[in-house]
């Protein structure tokens, strides 16, 4: 489902490059398209890391391990996408990708930092049916085994086997006020990480990731998150 997305520039500076502008009196003036970006923090390391978009910083200042920044606009096409240590300019991991117009996109910083890559995915925000919202799963720890993910006294888990950097379409579950997510080791069983008593809104879609080192115990420790899109 495509998303009408504000036709204002991503930064203005990026604009000016272009020869873009926000007013036009020529009536052929047809404006440029837009898709929307979000990025996250998902490389378990200390660092705190700038993004940029064809050499223009988009990244808030402190954007670290666990960061979700939302949607920003940014032009469709072909767009170059880099990843730095705050405050430096040198390339850690540079790759492109295209935006499709009034489409939603998530860009997941991952893995270690001197492996660090880019997860680029493409958001679903059909609208979920009544008293239903829609969820997604992806495996961004870089040391766990394949997983699953269960919803508690559920018979069946709804997502399986998600390998590192592998991910679910989306899905409709039941909304509730209080619902616990299991994220489990796919050979064993067991439950890995546990996320209690989250709030499932209907209408809403969502992404839940398994993220940092099972061999860490800092802040960059094995969890989960999960997020909003709509």
């Amino acid at each position: 489902m495509k998303l009408t997305f504000n036709y204002k520039a991503l930064l203005a500076a990026t604009a000016l490059s272009l020869g873009l502008i926000s007013c036009s009196k020529n009536d052929d003036y047809i404006p440029p398209a837009i898709s929307g970006i979000s990025i996250i923090h998902a490389s378990p390391t200390t660092e705190k890391l700038d993004v940029f978009i064809n050499n223009t910083k988009i990244s808030v200042n402190d954007f670290s391990f666990g960061t979700k920044m939302d949607y920003l606009n940014a032009y469709s096409g072909k767009r170059k996408f880099d990843v730095a240590k705050t405050g430096t300019t040198t390339s850690l991991k540079s790759q492109e990708f295209t935006l499709e117009p009034q489409e939603g996109y998530s860009l997941f910083v991952i893995d270690k930092l001197e492996n660090i890559n880019l997860l680029f995915l493409k958001d679903d925000f059909t609208q979920p049916a009544a008293g239903k919202a829609r969820i997604r799963f992806v495996n961004l720890s870089p040391d766990a085994e394949a997983l699953n993910l269960a919803i508690a006294g559920s018979a069946t888990d709804l997502f399986t086997n998600k390998a590192f950097k592998e991910y679910s379409t989306f899905e409709s579950i039941d909304a509730a006020e209080k619902v616990t997510f299991n994220i489990k080791n796919k050979t064993t069983g067991a439950n890995e990480v546990v996320l209690a008593d989250v709030k499932i809104e209907a209408g809403k879609v969502y992404t839940l990731y398994a993220k940092g080192l099972k061999a860490t115990a800092d802040a960059t420790k094995f969890g989960a998150a999960i997020f909003t899109h709509k």
